[in-house]
């Protein structure tokens, strides 16, 4: 059975010595996979989490020395190339989650809080991910230089996931001109928040929907209008679409630009009296109907609550306190290879933590995650 895994990471090369190896690379993967499934929050976790699991785990790993030592995962996970691993775990992900026709594909920057290091003068880790929303899977990630930022990340994620058809939302950071050429060359659309640091863009487009939408005596009607009560507050958002602001001079070098929305949020505080209103604009090249892009804004969200959300809550990912770049990098990709083994279990209601514990008690319902996911 573990075959199908094997092909699946076949082009990840093992960094050390030939004459020296005591411990197979697939059996190091495959263990700190499932120790990351079964709470594990550092190397010495995963290690004692092998030795705990030793028979079963020889029921379909070659484990010809045993379980390596927490020194020896923490080595190999410093020397493995990063690139060739999260390449691999595109290539998986491919295999059992592709997204499908206007899927909303979310991109998001995360810092990894405690990863720094001041002795080395070295600055916590941020890795920018591909979220597909629909799926709630993890497309790919890819680190952010120290001494870049987002924009430079981002189309090199892009670049390595299959985007054809599908919706790609991102925030300010990503509101970029040679980023949306990018998502359209690649027969994807483009949905992206304009902030006021836009200068000229941001004023014409604003002044377009005070005289269109928000004005006193705007004829124009939204394509979503809706009431949301939660958390003890009480949310009416309204979304405009408007294909003639695209036609804005100002806006004429954005590719494939087809329509401009104004979403407003009117938001009251249950009891307190107190009434905040915001508006955000957007761009977007999708032509089919707007109320798939007033969705979109909503779904692309789901980004920070399904996977940063669970990354610092369920997995602690901000506690962690590994340290060296490279295995910080792999870490924190093997938890998201985690949350999306568990994300694609239905045999189960349960929580995410709740299944993460069941597979640590349970060697049945570890083995059918990853006979689901990997062993087919």
């Amino acid at each position: 059975m573990i075959e199908q895994l094997i092909e699946q990471f076949s082009d990840l090369e093992d960094p050390r010595c030939a004459g020296k190896i005591e411990h197979q690379l697939i059996d190091i993967l495959v263990i700190a996979i499932c120790g990351l499934i079964a709470c594990a929050e550092n190397w010495e976790d995963i290690a004692l989490y092998g030795c705990s699991k030793l028979s079963w785990l020889r029921q379909f790993l070659a484990l010809p020395n045993g379980i390596p030592s927490h020194d020896t995962f923490r080595r190999v996970f410093m020397l493995i190339d990063p690139q060739a691993f999260e390449a691999c775990f595109t290539a998986w992900v491919g295999t059992v989650a592709t997204p499908g026709e206007r899927e909303v594909v979310a991109i998001d920057g995360k810092t990894v809080r405690r990863s720094f290091d001041r002795g080395r003068e070295q600055s916590p880790l941020h890795l920018v991910s591909a979220w597909a929303s629909e799926q709630g899977v993890v497309l790919g990630q890819h680190c952010v230089d120290e001494k870049s930022n987002e924009i430079t990340a981002i189309p090199e994620l892009l670049e390595s996931l299959a985007l054809e058809n599908t919706l790609v939302t991102m925030d300010a950071m990503g509101c970029q001109k040679d980023i949306a050429q990018r998502i359209v060359d690649r027969q994807a659309d483009y949905l992206r928040v304009l902030k006021a640091n836009h200068g000229h863009d941001y004023a014409a487009v604003q002044k377009h929907f005070e005289q269109h939408c928000f004005g006193r005596g705007a004829t124009a009607k939204p394509v979503f209008d809706a009431f949301d009560e939660s958390h003890g507050r009480r949310v009416r958002r309204r979304v405009f679409a408007s294909p003639q602001a695209a036609l804005l001079e100002t806006l004429g070098d954005w590719p494939r630009l087809h329509t401009v929305l104004a979403v407003e949020a009117i938001r009251g505080v249950n009891g307190s009296g107190k009434v905040e209103a915001e508006i955000r604009y957007f761009l977007s090249s999708f032509t089919g109907d707007p109320l798939v892009l007033a969705q979109a804004i909503r779904r692309h969200g789901s980004i920070e609550n399904n996977l940063h959300w669970v990354l610092d809550v369920t997995f602690r990912e901000d506690d962690s306190r590994v340290r060296d770049p490279t295995a910080v990098r792999h870490f924190a990709l093997l938890r998201k290879i985690a949350i999306n083994l568990l994300g694609r279990d239905r045999s189960t209601k349960t929580s995410l933590r709740g299944k993460r514990k069941k597979a640590a008690w349970d060697d049945d319902y570890m083995l059918q995650l990853l006979q689901a996911n990997f062993m087919r």
